[in-house]
């Protein structure tokens, strides 16, 4: 019989997760040299080959697939046996995996760090990309996204955190033409176009008196982010798609003017979600009541 340790099936699991030996080893705190051969040792010591390597991609054999298959839920009675022991600490403990885009995790480093401070025992993987991924296939205990792109089957909790979208320009880009003051005004104008992570331009969305209006603008400059888009409205390349958050201090200072504000209202922005169907672990409830405090704090400050 191969003697198989926990560390052994997380390393499997990770790798099948992250399709990836970098990404893996990220997670687990290993260099991924390290991990390709304690899984290439594993390979050896079971006999079969587990995944199929190529220089591009990691991806599981039919019986990689079988193996996981078999153990993940051994692996999960463990997890849960843990955490029933951790029930017993007076504060949380263990690790707790975030997934959120890269503004989301902007958003939320400071509710992060306040966290790790009130519980010093906890530690937190916060992983921020551009597309949506399946928190539960992925390994995450939670995610951050905007409420609109919460799967249905998972518990929500709102961060009580609004957030709003500007338009925004340079004062020059009004030298020779007026302000737009309907949303149709802009295709008289040059417009900075941001491309989303999953390749689709990101539309320009606005709503006032109950009238929803999206639309692409017309623009000679795409750019890949709207930080990168910021950064070119304030150079004068034309009128930007972006959050008002990120623009406050470019539109205080002058540098930057806003247009179409009745157009562009609040919207409830982050919400913190994880699976209805899973227990959630100590740490997890921990930062969801964590979570849940400081949205009542930010919403008293904003009243």
């Amino acid at each position: 019989m191969t003697d198989l340790s926990l560390g052994d099936l997380k390393a499997l699991s990770a790798v099948a997760a992250h399709r990836s030996f970098r990404a893996a080893a990220a997670e687990l705190g290993m260099s991924p040299s390290a991990l390709s051969h304690a899984v290439a040792g594993l390979e050896r010591r079971l006999g079969v080959r587990l995944f199929n390597r190529t220089t591009r991609s990691v991806s599981l054999t039919e019986a990689g697939e079988n193996f996981l298959a078999r153990v993940r839920p051994a692996m999960r009675e463990i997890a849960d046996a843990v955490e029933t022991v951790n029930r017993f600490r007076d504060t949380p403990a263990g690790l707790l995996r975030l997934n959120t885009s890269e503004g989301g995790a902007e958003r939320v480093l400071p509710i992060v760090l306040d966290f790790m401070a009130t519980y010093p025992d906890m530690r937190v993987d916060l992983v921020s990309e551009g597309r949506m991924v399946d928190i539960v296939e992925a390994g995450f205990d939670a995610g951050l996204r905007l409420a609109e792109a919460v799967p249905q089957d998972m518990v929500a909790v709102p961060l009580n955190m609004p957030e709003a979208f500007a338009v925004v320009a340079a004062p020059e880009c009004f030298a020779t033409r007026p302000p737009p003051r309907v949303p149709a005004d802009l295709f008289a104008h040059d417009c900075i176009r941001t491309r989303m992570p999953s390749g689709a331009i990101h539309r320009w969305e606005f709503e006032r008196q109950g009238e929803e209006i999206r639309i692409d603008p017309p623009g000679r400059l795409t750019l890949g982010s709207h930080e990168l888009s910021l950064r070119a409205a304030l150079a004068g390349a034309g009128l930007a798609y972006v959050t008002e958050r990120a623009a406050r201090a470019d539109l205080a200072a002058g540098r930057l003017v806003r247009v179409l504000a009745d157009w562009t209202p609040p919207f409830p922005g982050l919400c913190l979600y994880y699976p209805r169907q899973r227990l959630p672990s100590a740490g997890l409830r921990a930062f969801i009541a964590h979570v849940q405090r400081h949205g009542q704090r930010h919403a008293q400050l904003h009243a």
